[in-house]
């Protein structure tokens, strides 16, 4: 837990310290670098909200439905969760830095480098034997909670102001 805390506040940090370098995330089809991030955030967050539910399978939340490739399908789509969010995150480390100087930015700056320390967290734990078996789902349910509050710090907002656009 502790590598996941100095992962976040080193994230935290070095975003508030460097010179932002405006670099640009663009990929063909997309109107805007920003339409890009919103949509492989949205992406992640929909990755991340079948993991929610596989893991409720997984854990026998939901009652008659635990098909074999669950466990499968929870892996792969954290695994592209987590890749959808990386150029989104590099972006907005390396081109904007960590700021306060609205409250929606800052809560986005905030949740961004939780999210990366919960993840961290998440994966070391998952390497552990013995563990209490709540301490799994709580390490992915505050990695979910820090990912929610990404997108809606980010790409609703964008989605409110720009309307649904590519």
């Amino acid at each position: 837990m502790l590598i996941g805390a100095a992962v976040a506040v080193a994230l935290g940090v070095y975003g508030k310290v460097h010179d932002p370098r405006f670099f640009s995330v663009n990929v063909a089809g997309f109107s805007s670098p920003t339409a890009v991030k919103t949509w492989l955030a949205t992406l992640a967050t929909a990755l991340a909200l079948f993991q929610f539910a596989s893991a409720l399978c997984m854990y026998g939340k939901i009652r008659g439905f635990a098909p074999s490739w669950i466990g499968v399908a929870h892996v792969w789509s954290g695994r592209l969760a987590v890749l959808a969010s990386v150029p989104v995150a590099v972006h907005c480390l390396y081109a904007l830095g960590f700021h306060e100087y609205q409250t929606r930015v800052l809560l986005h700056s905030l949740f961004g480098c939780f999210f990366y320390g919960a993840f961290v967290a998440k994966m070391l734990l998952l390497t552990r034997k013995g563990l209490p078996g709540w301490v799994i789902p709580v390490a992915g349910g505050l990695t979910l909670t820090g990912l929610i509050g990404i997108w809606l710090t980010s790409a609703l907002w964008f989605f409110q102001n720009n309307g649904i656009i590519f």
